[in-house]
């Protein structure tokens, strides 16, 4: 994905980073993600996203999650369609 193409999802916050970008995603089960692109993310220098799984408390404070079924790290060296289908699984798992 090239910046300002349609995305799937709408990013709840955007910013610049290292160079590059990091969206912030957040859906209603509390969960979200953080995806970023930039020269020290897992494969930001060739174009790439990489993805952390994130929950929010009630402050709207966030942090990075490790123990969801999703994966237990950050996820990098993605495609932007990779990236929705990751996002789509977050998406949809049980608040808790």
């Amino acid at each position: 994905m090239k910046e300002g193409e349609n995305m799937k999802f709408k990013p709840y916050q955007k910013n610049r980073i290292f160079g590059g970008v990091q969206y912030i995603f957040k859906f209603e089960n509390g969960y979200g993600a953080s995806v970023v692109s930039h020269i020290y993310s897992y494969g930001g220098v060739i174009g790439l996203w990489e993805l952390a799984v994130i929950k929010f408390d009630d402050s709207g404070e966030w942090e990075i999650v490790y123990d969801t079924n999703i994966t237990d790290d950050v996820i990098g060296y993605l495609t932007w369609e990779e990236v929705e289908e990751i996002l789509d699984k977050i998406q949809k798992l049980k608040k808790e």
